[in-house]
């Protein structure tokens, strides 16, 4: 398997280097440690991804390993990356993830945690 972390996220072909499996354990372990060390009393995560074919899948895994620990997830769709990062500061979110690849080819995927 090739390198998927990166400066900013985790990006691979999806269901060959970024699974459901590893989507799941991104969400589950990410929140954990988000709040584990985060005062912040509002107890949910805001989820936005790309239209790539790949997101759909990737959201409801990773969004399934987030609330298996007992954080709630805000899925607000189909957005472009800075709208997250934007609602993750006025609701003062937890974090927030966005499922997108950018630029890179329609095969590839990514998750981005702010």
């Amino acid at each position: 398997m090739r390198k998927l972390f990166g400066t900013d996220g985790v990006r691979g072909e999806a269901n060959i280097d970024l699974t459901p499996e590893l989507a799941f354990k991104l969400g589950k372990f990410g929140s954990y440690i988000i709040s584990k060390d985060n005062n912040n009393s509002n107890n949910f995560i805001i989820i936005g991804q790309d239209t790539r074919q790949s997101s759909d899948m990737l959201s409801a895994s990773i969004s399934s390993g987030i609330c298996s620990i007992g954080v709630d997830v805000w899925n607000i769709g189909y957005v472009p990356t800075p709208v997250v990062s934007w609602l993750v500061k006025k609701y003062k979110a937890k974090a927030g993830v966005m499922i997108s690849a950018s630029h890179n080819p329609a095969k590839d995927n990514g998750i981005k945690f702010f």
